[in-house]
């Protein structure tokens, strides 16, 4: 059994297969959670190279000519470019130490579906493997149709087309988290 990433936040991962909407529905998401007061950070796992710099652009033209990392700021935002040469995947336990500055009251991480930490789980029906619905870290699926298959007891089941729903559904899971950390080290300070 591998042991859930900690980190000093709680941290839901968003897994589905390409084509499901998780981007639509995190669009929806991310303002209602806002409405409720959280301050939501996003981890998301690209799975191509990308580019957030532009050819021709001084930034580009350090960062091709090999400063590592580049940090490019203006009055309204900052980007922080990083190569990361050999490294066949992003290592996600790195990425979370990264948000910990920005003191988020939740980070949500698109994709990563095999990393142990608590998952909702999209399945649009006909799109990839139910297999997906299964593992110790499926919390709650949002789903397009009836399950396909049997879900653990544990897990709840959401309607994919009612963002309400989930962002409620987020909201208690997030304070449930909370409450447990909050025991957990009152229990220890004690």
């Amino acid at each position: 059994m591998e042991n859930e990433l900690t980190a000093p936040f709680p941290v839901l991962g968003i897994a589905a297969w390409s084509g499901t909407g998780k981007t639509t529905l995190l669009e929806k998401l991310l303002p209602r959670l806002g409405e409720y007061g959280l301050k939501v950070a996003v981890i998301k796992h690209a799975h191509h190279s990308f580019d957030v710099d532009q050819p021709g652009k001084d930034s580009y033209k350090l960062r091709s000519a090999g400063a590592a990392p580049v940090l490019v700021a203006s009055r309204q935002r900052f980007a922080l470019m990083q190569e990361t040469p050999g490294q066949e995947e992003p290592d996600l336990a790195q990425l979370i130490a990264m948000m910990a500055p920005h003191q988020p009251d939740l980070v949500i991480v698109e994709g990563f579906k095999a990393w142990p930490i608590p998952k909702l789980v999209l399945y649009r029906e006909g799109i990839g493997d139910t297999a997906i619905l299964t593992g110790q870290w499926v919390e709650a699926a949002a789903l397009s149709a009836p399950p396909p298959i049997d879900l653990a007891a544990t897990v709840t089941q959401l309607n994919l087309d009612d963002s309400e729903a989930i962002a409620r559904w987020i909201v208690s899971w997030l304070s449930a988290k909370n409450d447990a950390r909050f025991s957990s080290s009152s229990a220890s300070s004690i």
